[in-house]
């Protein structure tokens, strides 16, 4: 079973990388009205969404693997 940081950390991933997609695909490239600036928050802070959750998966990995080493010993 997937634990609670890992299952966190995905869902912060594809939450921003969803997020990142939509805006270049609907928001940025096609013609329209320019980007807000409240767009542009949401933006950057997708890339910190992306960078925690990145965290939070690296940091389970090595608690397991710190769990199974104790295990062993």
């Amino acid at each position: 079973m997937i634990g609670r940081q890992k299952l966190i950390g995905w869902i912060l991933i594809v939450l921003s990388t969803g997020y990142i997609i939509y805006i270049l695909r609907e928001r940025m490239f096609p013609v329209g009205p320019a980007l807000e600036r409240k767009e542009w928050i949401y933006f950057i802070f997708s890339f910190v969404g992306i960078m925690l959750g990145t965290i939070n998966v690296r940091m389970a990995a090595m608690r397991e693997e710190k769990q199974k080493q104790n295990r062993l010993n």
